[in-house]
C-alpha cells in the first residue's frame, strides 16, 4: 500500500471485498460509505439510546447514553482519521459500532450474561460486536440462507475489531503473566473472523481499530467527567486532600494504570489542574459554569487527538496511514492524563454505594431473563426463537438466549421482566 501525500492512503479492492459477494450499487460512493450507511440505519445502532453509558437512560436529560457516545466517539475518530490519512468512514463506522455488542446496564450486564454462559465460551461485549455486525443484524443474506448481518467489508470488519483474537487465543497481560479477559470472536464466529483477518495470525491492529480505540477512551474518560460533574457527582475541588487524592490514585491505578507510581498519577492530575481551562471556580449549574465546563471538555478533547497525532507523525512521517502502514502512537504522558479522568468518573459515579444496590437488582433482573428465556424460548422475539429452534446443541441454544438478553435495551429488559412475571403470577 502507498500513500498519497496530503491525502488518503489507498485501500486496494482486496480491501474493499465483502464476504458474500455484492455489486456495488452507486459508483459514486465507495465501499466504505456504504458500510457507515449500514451501521448507521441498523436496529442495533438505534437501540444503543436507550442502553447505559455510565448513568441509567431516562435519569437524566443531559447524561449520555451509548448512542450519544458512540456518536461522539464517531466525531473523534473520523478527525482522527483525516489528521493520519485514513479513510475516516471506515474509522467513522468502527466507532459507531464499538459498542454494538453492550447489554443492557453497562459493563454490569456483561458480568452478568459472562457469568451465565461460563461454560459455553463467555460473554465479551466486543466479540457481541462481531456477532452483530456478522450475523445478528438482518441485512444479507448467504446462497444458502444463513445471515451474513450487515455483510461490511474486511477493512471496516477489521477496524471493528479492538481485541483481535479469540479467548482461547488471548495474549497475556505483560504485567501479571495471566491471559487477558477482553477479546474479539466467539468460537463459531471464527470463520468470518479469518476472512478479515487474511491469515493474520498474530495480535496486532489495524491503524483504523487503534483509532477507534483512542477515540473512545478520549470520549468517555472527558465525557463522563463532564457528566459526573454536570449529576452533582464530582467536585473537581475535591482531589485537594490527602485522603480524596489516595482515593483516586487507588482507583486509577486498580482499573487503568496498574503500572504507574502514585508520583506519576499525582504529576497528572496537577497538569490537568494546571491547564488555562480547568474550571478555577465550582460547578454551580449556571450558564456560566455549564459554559465552562463543555470549553474544558472540548480543549480535552483536542489535547489528546493533537498529542497523538504529533507523537505518530514523528514516527512515521508524513505519509497517509492506512491498515497495516504504522501504529498510532500515544504519548505516555496523555495515557496517565487519559487514565486519570477515567479514575475521577469511576471514583464518583461508578462504585457509588447507591450505583452498587442498583447493580445488584439488574444482575437478578438479567439471570432470571436468562433462565426464563431458557425455559420459555416461544417468549424471545421471532428471529431468536427461530434461531433457537435451529440450534443443534444445548450450548448452541444457550447462545441463542445470550443473543437475545443481550439485544435489549434498559428499557426493554426491565419490560420483559415485568411481564415475565405477570406470566408466572397469572399461573399461579
Amino acid at each position: 500500500m502507498t500513500g498519497i501525500p496530503g491525502g488518503l492512503a489507498e485501500y486496494s479492492a482486496h480491501d474493499q471485498e465483502r464476504w458474500v459477494p455484492e455489486a456495488a450499487k452507486n459508483p459514486r460512493r465507495s465501499a466504505f460509505q456504504r458500510d457507515r450507511a449500514r451501521v448507521l440505519h441498523s436496529s442495533g445502532l438505534r437501540r444503543l439510546g436507550a442502553k447505559t453509558q455510565v448513568v441509567s437512560p431516562g435519569s437524566d436529560d443531559f447524561v449520555r447514553t451509548r448512542l450519544t457516545h458512540s456518536l461522539e466517539v464517531a466525531q473523534v475518530g473520523r478527525e482522527l482519521a483525516r489528521y493520519l490519512g485514513c479513510d475516516p468512514d471506515i474509522v467513522d463506522t468502527a466507532c459507531l459500532s464499538h459498542d454494538l455488542g453492550h447489554p443492557p446496564f453497562g459493563h454490569n450486564g456483561e458480568t452478568v450474561l459472562d457469568e451465565l454462559c461460563r461454560d459455553i465460551g463467555g460473554f465479551e461485549g466486543n466479540a457481541q460486536t462481531l456477532r452483530i455486525l456478522t450475523r445478528l443484524e438482518p441485512k444479507v443474506l448467504t446462497e444458502d440462507g444463513a445471515s451474513a448481518g450487515l455483510n461490511l467489508t474486511r477493512a471496516t470488519l477489521d477496524a471493528c475489531t479492538k481485541y483481535p483474537w479469540s479467548r482461547d487465543e488471548a495474549p497475556v497481560k505483560p504485567t501479571t503473566g495471566a491471559p487477558l479477559r477482553k477479546f474479539g470472536a466467539y468460537a463459531d464466529d471464527l470463520p468470518v473472523f479469518a476472512f478479515f483477518r487474511d491469515g493474520r495470525t498474530d495480535t496486532r491492529r489495524c491503524i483504523e481499530a487503534q483509532l477507534m480505540d483512542l477515540a473512545d477512551d478520549i470520549s468517555y474518560s472527558v465525557h463522563d467527567v463532564e457528566d459526573a460533574v454536570f449529576a452533582g457527582h464530582l467536585d473537581l475541588f475535591a482531589y485537594h486532600h490527602d485522603h480524596a487524592l489516595g482515593g483516586l490514585i487507588d482507583i486509577t491505578r486498580s482499573w487503568y494504570l496498574p503500572e504507574a507510581r502514585d508520583e506519576q498519577i499525582i504529576s497528572a492530575l496537577d497538569r490537568l489542574q494546571s491547564a488555562a481551562y480547568w474550571p478555577r471556580e465550582r460547578y454551580d449549574g449556571s450558564r456560566r459554569s455549564q459554559a465552562g465546563l463543555k470549553h474544558m471538555t472540548s480543549q480535552l478533547i483536542g489535547r489528546f487527538a493533537g498529542a497523538a497525532e504529533a507523537a505518530t507523525r514523528e514516527e512515521f512521517g508524513w505519509e497517509p496511514l492506512g491498515r497495516y502502514d504504522g501504529d498510532l502512537v500515544v504519548p505516555e504522558a496523555t495515557r496517565h492524563e487519559i487514565a486519570v479522568l477515567k479514575g475521577l468518573a469511576t471514583v464518583t459515579v461508578m462504585v457509588a454505594e447507591d450505583r452498587l444496590r442498583l447493580q445488584r437488582i439488574q444482575a437478578r433482573v438479567l439471570t432470571t431473563l436468562g433462565e426464563y428465556f431458557s425455559e420459555r424460548p416461544e417468549a424471545m422475539d421471532t428471529m431468536f426463537l427461530l434461531d433457537h429452534r435451529e440450534a443443534a446443541s444445548d450450548a448452541e441454544r444457550l447462545r441463542v438466549v445470550v443473543d437475545q438478553v443481550a439485544s435489549l435495551t434498559d428499557h426493554s429488559a426491565w419490560a420483559a421482566y415485568h411481564r415475565m412475571q405477570a406470566d408466572e403470577a397469572s399461573l399461579l
